[in-house]
């Protein structure tokens, strides 16, 4: 079985709590789709626990950590580079340690077998594209993502979970009472975010996937802690510790 979780954005106790729920399911695996930092008030906690993960991917935000963000609103430019300052204050191994993680990770993994594609963004635009369930109208966009598709994509960005299939439907979690079956047709997932939901559920999302079942968790965490965090630190917007609390 393998977990399958993306978009933590620093977000410790709700990265906390998804792990101590995976490690109660029979999970050999864990894989992150990127942004672990961004707009939360814990990036080097965040960093050190994914760094013992088995795969993570780069995230526009961990891009945006170590360059420049590109397209941000202001204040997910304001976190950004607070999260930076954070861990360039960092010093001594631990420090570089968490730099050169982040500097070395990829943007897309294949599958052995050739058949599943993992980013952060879409199969097109593996850092950057946002997929959202609207989308589905947007035809001319669906059939080029999907032409790129072995036959599954797992991906993270719009923090909404669900399934998209090359019918041009999605299928949110609780439409599909939190399983789903895989078939032999094509299929994109969104596994939804660790630390800032946004499908008006503040429970954290993730995925696992044991053989051709898909399943979908959701997940309590001490939202107000975090929340509380974000309040007290001038430079991260008191928006980010609303939003939190109501999954937008």
């Amino acid at each position: 079985m393998r977990a399958i979780i993306s978009d933590i954005h620093s977000n410790l106790e709700a990265l906390e709590a998804v792990l101590a729920d995976i490690e109660t399911k029979d999970v050999d695996e864990i894989y992150c789709l990127g942004d672990i930092v961004g707009y939360g008030p814990n990036p080097c906690e965040c960093v050190d626990l994914v760094m013992g993960l088995d795969i993570c991917l780069l995230g526009n935000h961990d891009q945006a950590a170590l360059f420049d963000p590109e397209g941000f609103n202001a204040g997910a430019e304001r976190a950004i580079f607070w999260t930076r300052s954070v861990l360039e204050r960092a010093a001594g191994p631990k420090g570089e340690q968490r730099w050169e993680f982040l500097g070395e990770l990829d943007r897309r993994l294949e599958s052995q077998d050739g058949k599943t594609i993992y980013v952060h963004g879409s199969a097109r635009n593996p850092l950057n594209e946002y997929v959202f369930p609207d989308d589905v109208f947007n035809q001319v966009k669906m059939e080029k993502i999907f032409a790129l598709i072995p036959q599954y994509c797992f991906q993270g960005h719009t923090h909404i979970p669900g399934v998209f299939t090359d019918a041009h439907e999605f299928h949110s979690p609780e439409e599909l009472n939190y399983t789903y079956d895989l078939g032999t047709t094509k299929i994109m997932v969104n596994v939804g975010s660790v630390g800032q939901p946004r499908d008006n559920d503040p429970r954290s999302s993730y995925v696992t996937v044991d053989g051709d079942k898909l399943k979908f968790h959701r997940v309590d965490y001490d939202v107000d802690t975090t929340s509380r965090k974000i309040y007290d630190i001038p430079d991260l917007d008191n928006f980010l510790g609303d939003r939190i609390r109501d999954g937008r």
